[in-house]
């Protein structure tokens, strides 16, 4: 059985960006999921709440995820 599947789809919210559609969060497996403006979902794992926070909160969220999450944790695309 491959335990990386979802069980169900993670809640996430639009966004106004020009590169993200949308972004949500579980907090208690700390991962952040991310859709791209070209439907391309990236699960970003091992995430504290306070960076999620600073994602959904920035004034950009494509320059917060390519500065503070891309390259930092672990991820796959979905």
């Amino acid at each position: 059985m491959d335990t990386t599947k979802r069980k169900e789809m993670m809640q996430r919210q639009a966004v106004s960006s020009s590169s993200i559609a949308s972004i949500g969060y579980d907090p208690s497996s700390q991962v952040i999921e991310v859709e791209f403006n070209d439907g391309a979902v990236y699960q970003y794992m091992n995430v504290p709440q306070i960076v999620f926070d600073g994602l959904i909160t920035a004034g950009s969220h494509g320059t917060y995820l390519n500065a503070h999450i891309k390259g930092q944790y672990p991820y796959q695309r979905l």
